[in-house]
């Protein structure tokens, strides 16, 4: 692979975070993030605001990411961009910018499906990592998504789990807005959850058939519980809030623990790699870890920057893809919903 000598540049942008990523046969030379903090005063993405700070955003983020690996624009083999899913308004983006910069260079175009990137980022090279070996079993939970995928190739994947209406990084979000916690909540949560009790409040676990998941009635369930706490106590969020807060993330990584068991039952492999931004939680890492020593299984942990959305992980989907010569030509579109 070394001798071939292959600079991928990523680009991200399918939601609120601008990336830029340079990856020298499989190894990150630079990883940038421009963050967009305009949201936190709507409590949540605004898709119009997200899409003018990328526009702002991508060409500084580009600048900075290839000054930071040290090379020059005609270095560059291919450029690899997240075709999708995400903001329409925010891909659309990164997708005009990507073919703009391809074709000024004259280098190849790789669209990359951002849940796909997800799974791939387990094959950045990095001291001390493992790779995860084929067949696995991958779970990706992120704000949008939450997917037990079953991946026996780099790019062979299906999909044998997902959600049925919300995800669960918006569960641990919707319930850190219930308990009065600012947007992103679902950092929050986890950090209290470190000194409270996770068994001192029970709620009640989805029955979704199947290895599927449904997060809405959950949401519900801590709304009922504040709400009739609090008529009792008017206090009670601000006595309770770490035990609350363990409680809730020890439910949601409850429920996503039974569906893991129910997948390397049902499909016999017992590796289990996680993805997204939710994987940078405490709790299900811990839970995971625990899983090793209990069920024996082997678990591959990403590091925390290659959690949430970021170019690293588009720039090593697209070196495979480079290595396959799957290029796309530039009458790609960008896709909302976006399936593998």
């Amino acid at each position: 692979m070394a001798s071939q000598n292959i600079y991928i540049l990523g680009i991200e942008s399918s939601c609120d975070d601008t990336a830029a990523a340079i990856l020298h046969n499989g190894k990150i030379l630079s990883n940038v993030v421009a963050t967009q903090e305009v949201h936190k005063q709507y409590g949540g993405v605004v898709p119009e605001l997200a899409s003018r700070a990328h526009q702002q955003n991508i060409v500084p983020v580009i600048h900075q990411a290839i000054n930071q690996a040290n090379i020059v624009k005609k270095d560059i083999n291919a450029i690899a961009f997240t075709r999708g899913p995400g903001l329409m308004g925010s891909l659309l983006v990164g997708t005009s910018f990507a073919k703009s910069l391809s074709m000024g260079l004259g280098v190849p175009l790789i669209d990359v499906n951002h849940m796909q990137a997800h799974i791939l980022a387990h094959f950045i090279e990095e001291d001390a990592f493992e790779k995860p070996e084929f067949p696995f079993i991958a779970l990706t939970i992120s704000g949008g998504h939450t997917q037990i995928v079953k991946v026996t190739d780099y790019f062979q994947m299906e999909v044998i789990g997902e959600t049925t209406d919300d995800a669960v990084g918006e569960a641990f979000d919707k319930s850190a807005k219930i308990l009065g916690l600012p947007y992103p909540g679902g950092p929050l949560i986890d950090k209290y959850a470190k000194n409270g009790n996770p068994k001192a409040f029970k709620f009640p676990k989805p029955k979704v058939p199947g290895l599927n998941f449904s997060f809405s009635g959950f949401k519900t369930a801590v709304l009922y519980f504040i709400q009739r706490e609090t008529k009792n106590n008017p206090d009670f969020i601000k006595e309770n809030l770490e035990d609350i807060c363990a409680s809730i993330q020890y439910s949601i990584v409850g429920i996503l623990m039974d569906k893991l068991k129910k997948a390397v039952k049902e499909t016999g492999i017992n590796r289990i790699a996680i993805g997204g931004g939710v994987s940078a939680n405490s709790g299900i890492r811990n839970a995971l870890m625990e899983a090793e020593n209990k069920y024996g299984w082997k678990c591959h942990i990403p590091k925390f920057e290659y959690t949430t959305d970021n170019a690293a992980m588009i720039a090593i989907a697209g070196h495979y893809k480079y290595l396959e010569k799957d290029f796309a030509d530039l009458s790609i579109t960008a896709q909302a919903r976006y399936k593998f």
